[in-house]
């Protein structure tokens, strides 16, 4: 799997909103590869878009349409400033991976120190999570390739039963797994916290 990740600031949620459902609508049927859209904004305005593709060279054979030029040209006018794209080679999945059934999306932003470390343990995580967060129904983890950055999209049924589990007591394995995982981040992670998530997907 390929992702672009895709931000920036937005003035009018409503207007991206209504690109990206015209961009689903119109261009998305020719876009051979994609496999979804992940998007939305978050409270104070800043826009995320996780795209999935099968491949690189799909990614590459879509950005360069005409029809999906043009489409840009329009829609790069809906940031209020400059927007950012990163191109991930390595996409690690674990449950469902992205799901058009969630209710909230919460959008990670991290710098890792180890990457092969880290993909080791969400491998030997991902069953003690999926037993601790039922809530959780998946999600993707993409390394943008420079200076170690990660965009980590998690997918939950509910905003409502996300943080009501976020309050549950940890098991002796979760305290023990995210204690392994603190010592792979630097710094604090930067969250979107995606309310009313845009999923889009090939229909």
């Amino acid at each position: 799997m390929f992702i672009q990740v895709i931000q920036g600031e937005v003035a009018d949620a409503e207007e991206m909103r209504a690109a990206l459902d015209r961009w689903a609508r119109e261009i998305s049927p020719d876009a051979h590869g994609w496999l979804g859209t992940t998007s939305g904004v978050t409270d104070d305005g800043r826009f995320i878009a996780v795209v999935r593709f099968e491949s690189e060279e799909a990614a590459r054979r879509n950005s360069d349409r005409p029809d999906q030029s043009q489409w840009w040209v329009e829609t790069s006018k809906l940031f209020g400033g400059e927007v950012t794209f990163h191109d991930c080679r390595q996409v690690d999945t674990f449950g469902q991976g992205g799901s058009d059934q969630a209710g909230f999306v919460q959008v990670i932003q991290s710098q890792i120190s180890d990457p092969e470390g880290m993909h080791d343990l969400m491998q030997t995580g991902e069953k003690i999570m999926s037993e601790f967060r039922p809530d959780m129904i998946g999600g993707t983890c993409a390394l943008h390739g420079d200076r170690n950055g990660a965009t980590t999209a998690v997918y939950f049924t509910s905003e409502e039963e996300a943080r009501e589990s976020e309050r549950k007591e940890s098991t002796p394995e979760v305290r023990d797994l995210r204690k392994k995982e603190r010592r792979h981040y630097v710094g604090e992670p930067t969250y979107f916290d995606l309310h009313e998530p845009w999923l889009h997907s090939p229909r």
